[in-house]
């Protein structure tokens, strides 16, 4: 899904900055341009970056990410 129209950000774009330490708003902005021009999809972003960064994602990501 579509975050930020501006810069054609998608939710999977935000959720992989998460996982390569991206943890603000602020780099966020730096790396994808989020928030930085119209400012609609902040809040979205800033949810989905939290979410990103709670200990139940972050399980499920470190177990799909290992081998079988």
């Amino acid at each position: 899904m579509y975050v930020c129209l501006c810069h054609g950000v998608t939710d999977k774009d935000i959720r992989e900055a998460a996982e390569n330490g991206t943890s603000s708003m602020r780099q966020l902005g730096k790396e994808l341009g989020v928030g930085t021009q119209c400012g609609r999809c902040a809040s979205m972003a800033r949810g989905i970056l939290r979410e990103t960064r709670t200990p139940d994602y972050l399980a499920l990501a470190n177990m799909l990410a290992t081998p079988a």
